[in-house]
């Protein structure tokens, strides 16, 4: 099994970079969540965020749904154009706060550990 370098997790999926001998593979995250993987750039991953906002405006209409929160009747796009998720809005959530995390935790880490050393 490969070692990874996790950057974050919450109870829905996580996100890591993988190692290879040794090194860590800075180039892309590789974002895990319920059975899917997705191996993302930065970019993709910003990408990724936008995605999801849409998502969240298109899709705001739960209060007075008996359902709530827990249907499967949004489609979330990806920055993969042959790729659309089904995820309710308690996934997406979820998803929102993996990928936003994980965006956070890496901008510091370049912050802490590139520009932000004097």
């Amino acid at each position: 099994m490969q070692e990874i370098k996790q950057i974050y997790r919450n109870n829905l999926g996580s996100a890591f970079y993988w190692k290879k001998d040794n090194a860590v593979l800075w180039d892309k995250v590789q974002l895990i969540f319920r059975e899917t993987g997705f191996y993302f750039t930065q970019q993709e991953l910003q990408l990724f965020k936008c995605c999801i906002d849409e998502s969240y405006l298109q899709n705001n209409c739960c209060a007075s749904c008996e359902l709530k929160n827990r249907c499967h009747k949004f489609l979330l796009k990806t920055p993969c154009s042959q790729i659309d998720l089904a995820v309710s809005m308690e996934e997406l959530n979820a998803v929102k706060d993996l990928v936003e995390g994980t965006l956070f935790k890496i901008k510091l880490e370049y912050y802490l550990f590139g520009e932000g050393m004097n």
